[in-house]
C-alpha cells in the first residue's frame, strides 16, 4: 500500500513538472478547414483565455465533450470572453472526415487540424480528448486528459477564476 502511494505521488509530480514545462503554445502549423496554413503560436484572444482541445472524428468521448461544451458555448463567451480551437488530430487517412462531423454540428468555435500531428507532438498529448487551458498571456495554465460528462463544469470554473468572474 505504501508503495503505490509512493509510487502515485512521484507519478503526480512527473505530470506536474511535465505540466510546468510547456509554458506557452508552441510553434507548429495547422490547417484551417479550408486548408489555410496557420502556426498556433499566433492564437490569442486579446488577453482573454483560450481553450485548446485535441479530439478526432473516431473519439467517442471527444465529440461527446465538444458537444457538451458546444450546448454551453455562446454563454461562456458571453460571460469570460473564452475562444475554444478544437484540434483535430485525424490523420491524411481519416481527415477527409473532419469537415463533413464538423460541418453537421452546431459548433461556433473554430476547428483546426493537425493531420501530420505536429502540435500533438509539440504539445505532448498522448491521450484524447486533451484540453488545455491558456490564460490571457497565453500560458498553459491547466490541463485535462480523458472525458466524463460534467468535466465541462470544472473546465469552465476554470476559465471564470482566469476571466476574473
Amino acid at each position: 500500500m505504501k508503495t503505490s502511494r509512493t509510487l502515485l505521488a512521484i507519478a503526480s509530480l512527473m505530470l506536474v513538472c511535465a505540466a510546468s514545462g510547456q509554458d506557452k503554445i508552441p510553434s507548429a502549423t495547422v490547417q484551417t478547414m479550408n486548408g489555410q496554413k496557420v502556426n498556433a503560436n499566433t492564437w490569442n484572444n486579446d488577453g482573454k483565455p483560450m481553450i485548446v482541445n485535441f479530439w478526432a472524428t473516431w473519439c467517442a468521448p471527444c465529440k461527446r465533450e465538444l458537444s457538451a461544451i458546444a450546448d454551453v458555448y455562446d454563454d461562456w463567451q458571453e460571460e469570460t470572453g473564452v475562444k475554444l480551437m478544437a484540434v483535430s488530430i485525424d490523420d491524411t487517412r481519416s481527415m477527409a472526415r473532419v469537415a463533413p462531423y464538423v460541418n453537421g454540428q452546431a459548433w461556433d468555435f473554430e476547428v483546426y487540424m493537425d493531420p501530420n500531428a505536429d502540435l500533438k507532438r509539440a504539445m505532448n498529448v498522448n491521450n484524447i480528448p486533451h484540453t488545455f487551458l491558456v490564460d490571457g498571456s497565453g500560458q498553459i495554465v491547466w490541463q485535462h486528459n480523458n472525458y466524463q460528462p460534467g468535466d465541462e463544469i470544472e473546465l469552465y470554473k476554470k476559465v471564470k477564476e482566469l476571466a476574473g468572474k
